[in-house]
C-alpha cells in the first residue's frame, strides 16, 4: 500500500519532523509499504504557509491507500483536517 504519515508540525524543523517519523518510515517500508513523503521544503512566497502545506498533503493523501496518524494528530489543525479527509474517502487508518 501507498501511505501517508500524518503528524503535528507546527513549530518543527523539517529535521525534526523526519526524526520523528524515522521509525515509523522503517517499519512501514519494512512491510512492504511505500511512504509518500509529505516533508516539504519549500514554500511560494505570498501565500499562507500552513495552508499550502495542507493543500499539498491532501493532494498525496489523494495518491495513498491509507494514512498513520502519529500521537498528537488530534491536537494538530492540519492533521484534524487530513483525518477528516481520509474518513470520508474510506481510507485504510492506523493509529499509533
Amino acid at each position: 500500500m501507498k501511505i501517508m504519515i500524518s503528524q503535528p508540525m507546527r513549530g518543527k524543523t523539517n529535521e525534526q519532523i523526519k526524526q520523528e517519523r524515522e521509525t515509523v518510515v522503517k517499519q512501514l517500508e519494512a512491510e512492504g509499504h511505500v511512504v509518500i513523503d509529505t516533508v516539504f521544503d519549500t514554500v511560494p512566497k505570498g501565500v499562507n504557509e500552513a495552508i499550502y502545506y495542507l493543500s499539498k498533503s491532501i493532494e498525496l493523501l489523494g495518491q495513498a491507500d491509507g494514512v498513520v496518524f502519529m500521537p498528537g494528530w488530534n491536537t494538530a489543525r492540519g492533521c484534524i483536517i487530513e483525518h477528516q479527509v481520509a474518513t470520508s474517502y474510506n481510507k485504510f487508518i492506523k493509529y499509533l
